[in-house]
């Protein structure tokens, strides 16, 4: 073997050697630069005045490795709200770098548990990262109160004792938690405005969720860009008079013929009650092919699917999701995952998408 081939191989043990020796000191190194760098981090800082979008959670009560509970950001000028906060949300925030300290109201679309078990840890992360002096804005139909004074009843000690810990001026106790802010459900046909204010507009519409009553989705408008979120629905002809011309429709999706598997999979193991779940929840949701019609006769610029149903755990599962999508809706599709992150700049009909975590 020649000289210089023995050279580069004792030169690579040796660079070896000195790495596994030296592990703990490179990786402080490391670990201090990352951290700096993230901490100094602001996502929304870089992005153009629009509306943007950004899936803090993708997916169901099912567990997903790509999607957690249900939870879209969206982002409108120098506002951020939160629709829904399920299992993960705040933590999907935390490596978007998208400041929780910033959060100006948290939306509720309805009460089921996968949409609500996130916000205990949102709100939390909302007081603790922006010194905010006043609780959370929470929004949501009649027992909205009911859901916010849980939460804050549960976490009422561990207010004490980070006040008591870290002091009131880096914790005021003024901002911990949240304030429920109910609305009447608006009759079918008509939307209650939320918010209007700084050229944004969010309103509420009702969606069909039944038994869950009642069920809203939100629609959100600003500098002539427009949004909307479906919550949990079944097909829902109000849902589509509200997303008439939309730029980008964010809505709920599953698709009966995976959940049928998971059906035959419960009766062969001789669970009942699953197979019950698994029958039930099909006709309160809407299927994909459901969503492409409501995006192709609203004319939307863009489908972004989230609350996946069922899991999809492997590549194949996503093109049987999306069987017959593509042959009912000529616009764009995107099957949303934690991170999933889209912009609409003012301006002008761009839209643009990037893939998620």
């Amino acid at each position: 073997m020649k000289k210089w081939l023995w050279g580069l191989i004792s030169l690579v043990l040796a660079l070896g050697v000195l790495g596994y020796a030296f592990r703990e000191r490179l990786t402080l190194r490391l670990m201090r630069n990352v951290v700096a760098r993230n901490m100094a981090t602001n996502a929304l800082d870089a992005l153009p005045d629009g509306l943007h979008i950004a899936l803090c959670g993708a997916g169901s009560p099912l567990p997903d490795p790509k999607r957690s509970g249900p939870c879209v950001a969206v982002i409108a000028g120098d506002q951020l709200y939160i629709v829904d906060s399920g299992t993960g949300s705040s933590r999907i925030l935390s490596r978007m770098q998208i400041p929780q300290g910033e959060i100006d109201g948290v939306l509720l679309t309805h009460f089921h548990s996968d949409h609500i078990d996130g916000l205990g840890e949102l709100l939390m992360q909302r007081w603790a990262n922006g010194g905010n002096t006043a609780p959370t804005p929470v929004y949501g139909p009649p027992g909205v109160e009911q859901v916010v004074d849980g939460f804050n009843h549960a976490y009422a000690m561990d207010a004490v004792y980070r006040v008591a810990h870290h002091g009131n001026e880096v914790m005021p106790r003024a901002g911990a938690g949240a304030r429920a802010h109910a609305f009447t459900p608006p009759e079918e046909g008509s939307a209650v405005t939320l918010v209007d204010q700084a050229g944004l507009r969010i309103v509420a519409f009702l969606v069909d969720h039944r038994p869950v009553l009642p069920a809203v989705g939100y629609r959100f408008d600003y500098a002539g860009r427009s949004v909307l979120v479906s919550g949990d629905t079944a097909k829902s002809a109000n849902l589509q008079k509200f997303a008439d011309g939309v730029d980008l429709l964010v809505h709920e999706a599953l698709a009966p013929q995976l959940v049928e598997v998971l059906t035959e999979a419960a009766d062969v193991a001789g669970r009942p009650r699953l197979a019950k779940i698994t029958r039930d929840i099909l006709d309160y949701h809407t299927t994909p092919v459901e969503v492409a019609e409501i995006a192709r006769d609203t004319g939307a610029g863009h489908l972004l699917f989230y609350h996946v149903v069922p899991p999809l755990l492997l590549a194949p599962m996503e093109d049987i999701f999306l069987d017959g999508v593509e042959e009912t809706y000529a616009g764009p599709v995107t099957l949303g995952r934690d991170g999933t992150f889209v912009s609409l700049p003012s301006g002008s009909d761009r839209i643009e998408v990037r893939s998620g975590l």
